[in-house]
This record gives structure tokens, C-alpha cells and sequence, in this order.
């Protein structure tokens, strides 16, 4: 089940509902009166959509771009930078739309994105 081919159509599908939610919270971000946003959150939340957005479309072209059968560091790659983006833009949100830190859950977020571009990269450098 967790093949190749699976997690690259994964990839795409949640890429894509990555950019449709990004959509939705760009509009929210420029649109919601400041009192449904803690103090500062408003330039919070624009940051995590931005964020959100690239790693969506990112996740977009690895999906589109692994074709050819790709190693399982490209295989964990994808798939943490999904988690990755996932729990740090949902603590980002959080802090933005209630003022609360989220314990790590937006640094644990941001550091798995990190080591899964690195694996990406290692991944693409034992492939050339």
C-alpha cells in the first residue's frame, strides 16, 4: 500500500488541499476583523500560509516529478515534509488565532521539514 507510485498520488492530492486551505486562509488572513486574531496574529497566520502555500505547491512538483521509481530517502522526504507542514502551520495557526504557544508543535513542525528537504536532497544526490 505505502508503494511509490501511492505516496506520489498522495503527495499531489494533499498538495493540492494544501493550496485550496492556503486559498482559503489568505482570504481569512485579509478579510477577518483583527479581533478574531490574538495580538499580532494577523502578520502570524500570513506567515503560516505563506508557508503553507509553498510547501503545498512543493509537494505538488515531488509528487509530478518522482516518476521514475524513487528511493526510499525521496520516499521519506515526501512524506515528512507532508507532516511537517501540516504541524507547523497547524501550531502557527494556533498561535496566531488564539495567542497560545502550542508547546513544539510548530518547532517540531519546522525541524522535520528541514531534515526532510535534507533527506530529499541526499536522496536526489545518491540518484545522480
Amino acid at each position: 500500500m505505502l508503494t511509490g507510485p501511492f505516496l506520489t498520488r498522495l503527495w499531489r492530492i494533499c498538495g493540492a488541499l494544501l493550496v485550496a486551505t492556503g486559498t482559503i486562509m489568505g482570504a481569512l488572513t485579509a478579510h477577518l476583523p483583527d479581533a478574531h486574531f490574538a495580538e499580532g496574529g494577523r502578520a502570524i497566520a500570513r506567515s503560516a500560509m505563506e508557508m503553507q502555500m509553498w510547501q503545498g505547491l512543493a509537494l505538488v512538483a515531488l509528487g509530478l516529478g518522482l516518476t521514475q521509481r524513487p528511493n526510499r530517502l525521496l520516499l521519506c522526504g515526501g512524506c515528512g515534509v507532508l507532516a511537517g507542514t501540516l504541524l507547523f502551520c497547524a501550531g502557527v495557526y494556533d498561535t496566531a488565532f488564539t495567542g497560545h504557544h502550542g508547546s513544539h508543535i510548530a518547532p517540531s513542525g519546522g525541524s522535520l521539514l528541514i531534515a526532510s528537504w535534507l533527506a530529499l536532497a541526499i536522496g536526489w544526490m545518491r540518484r545522480a
